[in-house]
């Protein structure tokens, strides 16, 4: 049985975007039109012979029936409003390891002043989300228990929503008890990169929820997952995991509030990094926001060589950069006021 995926491509920008999408020659992505696409590469799949191919939208009609009905349904999924961002143009998440073993920052801010500190600055920096964690998930990572891992964001999470009420609360864990407490404590995120895998409650805790549930992908565990990680075709296996856990939600009151995160550095080698970034618009065709986190991430290093830095800005906000002119509007960051000023320039490039 073949199986076929649909990617937006060649992406128009700005007020000739809008006059594209106006003279119906584009459709806009997301239900953006200052972003829009005239084309798409479609992918087949059989067993493991992957094929690929661009068509014109104008030559959608004449493609097999079967492949034709396919590719429709898609589009509808493309170009369909997320209803995450509001009437926002772009989501930043602002990251806090209260951890003492995070790769780039543990033990910064794991105390309650340091932390509360660290989120004021991160806020009046553009953060329009906080994700906090009490567990690091970096490679070769150990598990805590979560009553370690809760002690730790316990008393920030706490107080959280009364100093910060107009920002996102994200909680980073794998734990259901961490989950469970964060919920009573109004979270608006449950970040898991285990995709509620490593503790049997966690979809349950989050399940019927109204509460946003990022769908992330690790191949393996912390412990596991960079050794030697192995791909069909990354592309299209992270297509195909994420459609699956979609599935997992079909009965949740709330099954509209996924975020789908590919989970870069999270079991890939640099060539799946690159191939999963390059072609990222091709998650579009699920119908839910895309996030990515490759601020400060290794195949940074792997492609900067001796220019590498300790925060990697460079590597991060070009890869931001790229990103969003692939329509992806959330993004996890460490350095915030630099991805802020990077955006809002590059924002004001395309748009004119």
């Amino acid at each position: 049985m073949t199986k076929y995926y649909t990617r937006a491509c060649n992406f128009f920008y700005g007020q000739h975007s809008k006059q594209l999408v106006k003279k119906k020659l584009t459709l806009p992505l997301c239900n953006d039109s200052s972003i829009s696409f005239n084309q798409i590469e479609l992918f087949s799949r059989s067993k493991k012979i992957v094929k690929n191919k661009i068509v014109d939208l104008k030559n959608i009609k004449i493609l097999p029936k079967k492949i034709k009905e396919k590719v429709i349904q898609d589009l509808k999924k493309i170009t369909s409003k997320r209803d995450f961002l509001e009437k926002k143009s772009h989501a930043i998440m602002g990251v806090i390891n209260m951890t003492p073993d995070s790769f780039s920052d543990g033990g910064k801010y794991n105390t309650f002043k340091k932390a509360n500190q660290r989120i004021k600055n991160l806020i009046k920096s553009g953060a329009d989300i906080i994700d906090i964690g009490g567990e690091s998930t970096r490679p070769g990572s150990k598990v805590i228990k979560p009553k370690y891992e809760l002690n730790r964001i316990k008393s920030v999470i706490k107080k959280f929503k009364k100093s910060f009420s107009k920002t996102l609360l994200s909680i980073d864990t794998r734990k259901s008890q961490v989950i469970d407490y964060a919920v009573k404590l109004k979270v608006d995120i449950v970040n898991d990169v285990s995709c509620f895998k490593f503790d049997q409650n966690s979809h349950k805790s989050v399940r019927n929820k109204n509460i946003w549930k990022i769908i992330h992908h690790m191949q393996g565990t912390p412990q596991t997952m960079q050794i030697n990680p192995k791909y069909n075709h990354v592309l299209l296996d992270i297509y195909d995991f994420f459609e699956k856990e979609i599935s997992n939600f079909k009965n949740d009151k709330y099954k509209k509030k996924l975020i789908l995160d590919p989970g870069i550095g999270f079991g890939k080698k640099l060539k799946h990094n690159l191939m999963i970034l390059n072609k990222i618009s091709i998650f579009h065709s699920l119908g839910f926001p895309i996030l990515i986190g490759t601020s400060r991430k290794r195949f940074i290093n792997q492609i900067s060589g001796k220019y590498d830095t300790k925060e990697r800005i460079g590597g991060t906000l070009s890869s931001i950069m790229y990103s969003l002119s692939q329509g992806v509007k959330i993004f996890r960051v460490h350095n915030v006021e630099e991805v802020k000023q990077g955006i809002l320039v590059f924002e004001k490039l395309l748009n004119k």
